[in-house]
């Protein structure tokens, strides 16, 4: 690893001072938990010249719940933290059960809500050191020609990442928004719009975040009268594995109809992927396995494939299924 100085603001305006401008982006980087971007760092695929360390700025690690229900998440809340809150798990299961899916208890005590929005893809060949591939500067994607067992089956070129994070298409079903704090100024954005396709901007990059922003927390409006919500995942082992495939659901049933829906998808595209014509689908049809049926279809009805990740389509289907199942029973 290359030798870095280590940053430690005492405040938001120190840090935003300490941001490197943005023809010098790779020269800091904001360091939250770590766990991801040290691995970075220990392979070369990034050499920053400083780390801005931001565990010492007040207030970045709250949980608040106010009394209408609305949700505050700090960027250096631990993960273990969200997965055993018993009111965040209450009025937001989804919030609570992408949380605990998240690798081992070890890394949950470490990993935070900034960082784990913010991790860089899992791509095999990103995180080769020898692999010159399309998101570290080169020309092509191997993927889409070589191994892509785990690579996009929607949304995907010229890049075929899938996006890691867990709690990122829970707190997109949940309707969350982020606040991106700048020297001067701060502006909030819903969070689906935080994340950017590989084919829309720079396929070098995963989010709209400025070089001289720091994503300061997170907000979940409270959840709408009746409504239910679950997250579920598949991976290959029972810990340490990122999603094959995951699903956020939410629902509001009122006398056996779906009143309202929300479907997000996981470890499936470059973003956490919201299915909103299955969403639109849902509405007003009954709450039984045949309407589950027929919007996991239409969920997955875009899906292209690689050659080795087909399975991805039905593992999707059958995960929305459960997931409403799960809602309903």
């Amino acid at each position: 690893m290359k030798a870095f100085e280590l940053l430690r603001p005492a405040s938001l305006e120190q840090a935003l001072e300490l941001l490197p401008k943005p023809a010098d982006r790779e020269r800091v980087r904001v360091v939250a938990g770590g766990q991801d971007l040290y691995t970075e760092m220990k392979d070369r695929l990034i050499e920053p010249d400083q780390l801005l360390d931001l565990k010492r700025l007040a207030g970045f690690d709250r949980l608040e719940i106010d009394g209408a229900g609305n949700v505050t998440l700090g960027a250096l809340l631990t993960l273990s933290r969200v997965a055993e809150h018993a009111g965040l798990r209450a009025s937001l299961p989804l919030v609570g059960e992408a949380a605990l899916s998240i690798a081992s208890t070890q890394i949950r005590n470490v990993g935070t809500v900034g960082g784990n929005l913010n991790q860089r893809p899992r791509c095999w060949y990103y995180r080769h050191p020898g692999a010159h591939c399309l998101k570290k500067g080169g020309s092509e994607c191997f993927s889409k020609e070589g191994f892509n067992k785990y690579n996009a089956i929607l949304g995907g070129g010229p890049s075929y990442i899938v996006h890691p994070s867990d709690l990122a298409p829970a707190l997109v079903a949940a309707g969350a928004e982020v606040v991106l704090a700048k020297k001067g100024s701060s502006r909030t954005l819903p969070l689906e719009q935080y994340y950017t396709l590989p084919r829309d901007g720079d396929p070098l990059r995963e989010t709209v975040l400025g070089s001289d922003e720091i994503l300061t927390h997170v907000r979940i409006p409270a959840p709408a009268a009746g409504w239910k919500s679950t997250y579920l995942k598949f991976k290959e082992r029972g810990s340490f594995d990122f999603a094959l495939a995951s699903v956020a659901a939410g629902l509001v049933v009122e006398a056996g109809v779906v009143r309202s829906a929300r479907l997000v998808l996981g470890g499936v595209a470059p973003i956490p992927w919201r299915a909103k014509a299955a969403e639109e689908f849902l509405a007003g049809k009954p709450a039984q396995p045949a309407t589950w049926r027929e919007a996991a279809a239409i969920a997955l009805s875009k899906a292209e494939p690689l050659s080795d990740n087909e399975y991805k389509v039905a593992l999707s289907q059958n995960l929305i299924e459960r997931a409403f199942t799960r809602l309903t029973t």
